[in-house]
């Protein structure tokens, strides 16, 4: 017997709804696009009543900005994942991975990475502030671990930290919107044009050019 929509609207309050509409605007907009999100539509969708919703999220803007945030976490935990399997790497060959994996988090999580460098979330006059606490502290994160990787001599003691995060920033994001654009559509093409990338930056960075 199928549950109530009190029922429902009970378990999504106290049991993640935020969560869900992050995931469901998420599924629509990458099925649909943003024409087709609403909050009265996202609450049909769940069974949820029309004004749960907006216990979370004050109006669209904010849910996309939720989103945003979102993604922000998802590409943390993929990047994550593969400093760890290959934290044992060559330098060149490590930051091979971490190029790649950018890109490649952008081209599988459109609907997340569009919104993450979106006017829609940066254009206005008072981004939401969780969003950009969230997207600070990730490349803040990014500074600090090439600052310990310099401090331990793994990458050269020249380098200037946290002006080279913001080159590779934008050089990856260039090559991740170029890719969801369709320039790069071809997969063998972009893999080298990734490696090539990484392969210049690292020439910035190698420790052996100093000795």
């Amino acid at each position: 017997m199928g549950k109530s929509p009190t029922s429902e609207v009970r378990k999504y309050h106290h049991g993640g709804l935020k969560q869900v509409l992050l995931e469901e605007t998420a599924r629509i907009l990458r099925e649909e696009g943003e024409a087709a999100l609403s909050l009265r539509r996202l609450a049909s969708n769940l069974g949820v009543s029309r004004t749960a919703p907006y216990n979370h999220f004050k109006n669209k803007d904010a849910l996309l900005a939720g989103v945003a945030e979102e993604g922000f976490r998802k590409f943390e935990r993929a990047m994550r994942k593969v400093r760890r399997k290959h934290q044992d790497s060559p330098g060149q060959q490590f930051f091979r991975a971490l190029v790649n994996a950018y890109v490649n988090f952008a081209l599988k999580n459109q609907e997340y990475y569009d919104l993450m460098y979106s006017s829609k979330s940066w254009g206005t006059e008072k981004p939401e502030e969780s969003l950009l606490s969230t997207a600070r502290q990730t490349l803040l994160d990014d500074i600090a671990r090439m600052k310990r990787a310099q401090d331990e001599g793994r990458i050269a003691k020249h380098v200037d930290v946290t002006e080279f995060c913001r080159i590779y920033w934008g050089t990856l994001h260039g090559i991740s919107r170029l890719t969801l654009d369709g320039i790069y559509a071809n997969a063998t093409i972009r893999r080298k044009l990734c490696n090539s990338t990484a392969d210049m930056l690292w020439q910035q960075l190698d420790p052996a050019q100093e000795k």
